[in-house]
């Protein structure tokens, strides 16, 4: 307990943790005297408390993980020393290291995934138990109404005078054993975490795949992207996480909101489906993306035969984006896209000749007609022939 500090401050959490390491430890020594086969070994009853308390006291589950790790290796510490005592000649210590490693180890393999099962199952029965009186008073947040921000604050835990980032998580599925809303809760801790947020997020559940959360910034504003993209995609690949812009106070706590499911809905209209996206990233297209079909056949009528899913084509349409973005300098494009000039200038030509008008400056349609199939992908484009 002593490596693990959260593990140490709860007498209840210790007593529990004292009981189920004896328990792991008399069931893996009844393996080893009586031969029994891992797979006929369930998780001892106090393992599996011992996750649910866990769970319970929002306890890190790398916290239990390591709690395992650290515990095996003190029993093959224990088990080699015994060894050592016994004084056996070297074929019989090397046959039972062997059979001590392998069983062990088998052994913690099975219980660790049994017992991280239970944690996530009872985070979220957690979480969802601690839902109603939480979403009710987030909900009311988000109305107009006029709210006492002393009460709102103290009943949620959480302070609202303050820069706030809102975050929409979520799960493409559910299957009984996901346990969902533990993992979207753990990325949104782990964001949090990596933007260095005085604070714990206001995370709220909305069903088994879906939260909504607030990530505290005290007084900054400023958010690396790049850290919050790289943390999503260190999770689980099933996790798919939008964020709004930073906004201040209740206001700011409402804006950001309504951006980050703006950009759900873009997320969610577009193939592939993007892991992360910020509004500040996509927001015009945001915006327009209240009809999908309406937004078709105007991207259509801008790009013309150049609106094809094909490779080629794409190559084309993302040149003369980076053209447009780069105040149609040949030499800039060709720069950032780390091509020669003049295929900048044969790809813009090809582009211009596919859509029947030129790529030029102020072509505002054109650009956003290209940033919404960059977002949106095939969703917004004509399949190609053949």
């Amino acid at each position: 307990m002593a490596e693990i500090p959260e593990l140490r401050d709860d007498a209840t959490v210790v007593k529990i943790l004292r009981a189920s390491v004896t328990e792991n430890v008399a069931t893996l020594l009844h393996i080893f005297e009586n031969d029994i086969p891992l797979e006929k070994i369930e998780g001892p009853a106090a393992a599996t408390e011992y996750a649910r308390r866990l769970a319970q006291r929002d306890i890190p589950l790398s916290s239990m993980s390591r709690a395992y790790r650290i515990g095996h290796w003190r029993f093959l510490q224990w088990c080699l020393d015994e060894l050592d005592r016994q004084d056996a000649d070297g074929e019989l210590a090397t046959a039972a290291n062997r059979r001590m490693l392998h069983v062990s180890f088998g052994y913690i393999d099975r219980v660790t995934e049994h017992v991280i099962a239970i944690y996530q199952q009872e985070r979220d029965h957690w979480l969802l138990s601690q839902t109603a009186a939480r979403a009710a008073r987030v909900r009311d947040l988000l109305s107009d109404k006029d709210i006492d921000l002393n009460y709102a604050e103290q009943a949620l835990g959480y302070r609202l005078r303050q820069n706030h980032l809102g975050l929409v998580t979520w799960l493409p599925t559910q299957t009984g054993e996901d346990a969902g809303l533990a993992r979207l809760d753990r990325i949104t801790t782990e964001i949090a975490t990596e933007l260095d947020c005085p604070a714990m997020p206001l995370f709220v559940p909305r069903d088994a795949v879906l939260s909504w959360a607030w990530l505290p910034f005290g007084s900054h504003n400023d958010v690396s992207w790049e850290t919050v993209s790289n943390a999503v995609q260190r999770s689980e690949p099933s996790v798919y996480v939008c964020a709004g812009s930073v906004g201040h106070g209740i206001e700011g706590f409402r804006s950001t909101h309504r951006q980050a499911l703006r950009t759900q809905d873009l997320a969610t209209a577009a193939s592939p489906v993007p892991h992360f996206a910020d509004f500040s990233t996509v927001a015009p297209i945001a915006l327009m993306a209240t009809n999908v079909d309406d937004m078709r056949a105007w991207v259509w009528g801008i790009l013309g035969p150049l609106a094809v899913d094909d490779e080629n084509f794409a190559r084309l349409r993302e040149t003369a984006q980076i053209f447009l973005d780069n105040g149609c300098s040949y030499t800039a494009t060709a720069s950032a896209q780390i091509l020669h000039k003049n295929t900048v200038q044969y790809r813009i030509r090809k582009a211009e000749e596919i859509m029947g008008h030129p790529v030029q400056k102020g072509h505002t349609d054109l650009e956003i007609a290209l940033r919404a199939v960059r977002y949106l992908g095939s969703t917004l484009l004509r399949t190609a022939p053949g």
